[in-house]
């Protein structure tokens, strides 16, 4: 793209999720498509298209459809890898898959997890979203999910969250804190936090992990090193299949990969079948998978 073509876009303002505007980058839109592993044909293709579709005020929800739908034409696998944080979103609306994929995810790093615990604090009992172990330390987590993109976890949601850290550790949480032993409380979304959430965390000790927060090691870079991807990043599967298999409580791309049979029990068969194993195979041997960006 010529630098005069380049300098035109930049002055056009697109809307970003939280509804402020901000001037198309299209470096930006480069940098996810070359991280998805999308071919340098496909990119340049997908960047005329959005330039020619570009308009004032534009979504980066929009951008993101229409370089998708191009992406998702001529290769599956970066498509899969580039629709990773509206995977996480899919998979709604309840919260309990994204408790599970978070449980997974730390698994992977070396955490004993159990989801749903009940413990008694010193004033009221707590429904604990991921409870968390490793040698000496224990971790209560609360797996906050959100079904649209623009929702972040607020202030009083990390307040909620450290009343009840506050309660269980005087009853050392329901008797089962050992002696001696680290604890701390997490609180982790699929989106974001405002920025009067994120000020109270910090003060009060509590660590935030959203989508792109922290810089390092948010839940982005964590579902990327892991590799436990969602199997509603996958484009060889329709919306009602994809939740059919949500439905029986399996979440990942690797709970599939391991039991084909999830899929047969839809009716999924032959060539079709071939084709979703072959991309599960793909997307899950590769961790460089990347979300929407803006």
């Amino acid at each position: 793209m010529s630098s005069r073509i380049a300098l035109m876009t930049e002055r056009i303002l697109v809307r970003k999720l939280d509804g402020t505007l901000e001037p198309f980058d299209e470096s930006k839109l480069r940098f996810s498509l070359e991280k998805s592993g999308a071919s340098s044909e496909s990119i340049e293709r997908i960047v005329r298209h959005i330039v020619n579709e570009l308009r004032e005020g534009m979504t980066t929800s929009d951008i993101y459809r229409h370089a998708f739908e191009v992406l998702k034409k001529k290769e599956k696998i970066p498509a899969a890898r580039y629709s990773l944080k509206r995977a996480v979103m899919e998979l709604g609306p309840t919260g309990f898959p994204f408790e599970k994929l978070v449980g997974e995810v730390l698994k992977i790093k070396g955490y004993n997890v159990t989801l749903g615990n009940t413990l008694n604090g010193a004033c009221a009992s707590h429904e604990i979203d991921v409870l968390a172990e490793k040698g000496n330390q224990l971790i209560i987590i609360e797996a906050k999910f959100h079904n649209e993109l623009s929702v972040k976890s607020d202030l009083k949601v990390a307040l909620y969250v450290k009343a009840r850290y506050d309660d269980l550790i005087k009853s050392r949480f329901g008797g089962r804190l050992k002696e001696g032993a680290l604890h701390s409380s997490w609180l982790i979304t699929n989106t974001d936090f405002t920025t009067n959430a994120q000020k109270y965390g910090n003060c009060v000790g509590m660590k935030m992990i959203g989508w792109s927060h922290p810089r390092n090691n948010n839940l982005q870079d964590m579902i990327e090193e892991t590799g436990l991807h969602p199997l509603t990043c996958l484009t060889s599967l329709t919306a009602s299949e994809k939740n059919k298999i949500l439905s029986s409580g399996n979440v990942l791309c690797r709970d599939v990969r391991a039991d084909s049979s999830i899929l047969k029990n839809l009716g999924v068969e032959g060539k079709k079948l071939e084709a979703v194993m072959e991309e599960i195979r793909n997307v899950c041997d590769n961790k460089a998978m990347m979300g929407e960006v803006g």
